[in-house]
């Protein structure tokens, strides 16, 4: 039975050299490591790239020119099989740490130590990087650097721990069974949703969600959303919210979605597709149906999902409704000089 290690080693080997390179080395890490038929599928302005030309130029090099001895902080890295299509995916979670000394994305630069949350997977063929989907919490960012474009959060947004017990960098073998225990319990957690979208019930008893999650849940949101601590707060800040908010709530499937040990994850491209009513996010609602590019890490204690960290392109589905809220909010706040 495969235990991933193989292609764990080569991310790892490429996520090392890839954070101690010069911005001119970058073009040659890839060819090194990144497969000619690559693409991926990255949140917005990004969206998705057919190169490694492509990525390189849009994402990597910006983001080495941008920060000044750029650190990758992981907090997850794991691997497994993909249920839909068989290949094995690697997965890396946790926050990018530099000196903001250059402006990225026209957010103005403050030549100050800076976090930038993210995830990313790697879909491994041949020894090459064949496919990648890559989340940033850029509105987070955007906070962080004192860019607030969204109004007050129904939870709480800060730089997000890792694992309670720090158990989260699985570069050792795991238990199959365990593994397969994880998915299990996420594919029930899924399933539970899915049914609470068709029946539409949008304020559901606790007792759903205590079917598959801790009573003590912990649960990292994205920025514009925040986090939340136990089932009913997690209800209060954001499933209420989240269910009441949006109508035609449909579930589109994931791109990958893969367990190892305690852990599981999945990404969809999109996931989701919905219609905002009003409210959600602070937001007036409208007509439009958007759709939102989520990643999802879980974390799994005895017979109960514990953690959760969760990154949604915000960005992208405003987007779909004709807000911008990168461009509005830095146009106003980083002005072009004339």
């Amino acid at each position: 039975m495969a235990n991933f290690q193989r292609e764990k080693s080569l991310i790892n080997n490429y996520l090392n050299k890839l954070e101690q390179a010069p911005s001119h080395a970058i073009e040659s890490i890839f060819d090194e490591f990144v497969s000619d038929e690559f693409e991926c599928f990255a949140v917005y302005p990004f969206n998705q790239m057919s190169s490694k030309k492509e990525a390189i130029d849009k994402v990597w090099m910006p983001l080495h020119k941008a920060f000044c001895r750029l650190q990758r902080r992981q907090d997850i890295f794991m691997a497994g099989r993909n249920e839909y299509d068989g290949k094995v995916w690697v997965m890396s979670m946790g926050h990018f740490l530099g000196l903001f000394d250059r402006d990225w994305l026209n957010i103005r630069a403050t030549q100050k130590m800076t976090m930038l949350r993210y995830a990313e997977f790697f879909c491994i063929e041949n020894d090459k990087i064949l496919k990648s989907g890559l989340f940033f919490d850029i509105i987070g960012f955007m906070q962080m650097v004192g860019m607030n474009p969204l109004p007050p959060t129904t939870g709480n947004y800060f730089v997000y721990p890792g694992p309670r017990k720090h158990n989260g960098i699985l570069t050792e073998v795991q238990s199959p069974e365990a593994g397969v225990k994880t998915l299990k319990l996420v594919e029930a957690m899924i399933d539970d949703l899915s049914t609470l979208n068709i029946t539409a019930n949008d304020n559901y008893p606790p007792a759903i969600l205590a079917k598959t999650w801790h009573e003590d849940m912990e649960w990292y949101g994205p920025a514009g959303i925040g986090a939340s601590y136990t089932i009913t707060r997690y209800q209060q800040q954001h499933s209420y919210p989240f269910r009441q908010q949006l109508k035609d709530k449909k579930f589109n499937g994931h791109v990958c979605r893969i367990a190892e040990g305690e852990f599981a994850c999945f990404f969809g491209w999109p996931n989701l597709t919905n219609t905002s009513t009003g409210g959600f996010l602070g937001l007036p609602g409208g007509s439009q149906p958007a759709d939102m590019r989520v990643a999802d890490i879980y974390s799994r204690e005895d017979d109960k999902l514990k953690e959760n960290w969760v990154l949604i392109d915000i960005p992208y589905w405003l987007k779909q409704q004709g807000l911008d809220i990168i461009e509005r909010t830095t146009s106003i706040l980083n002005p072009i000089k004339q």
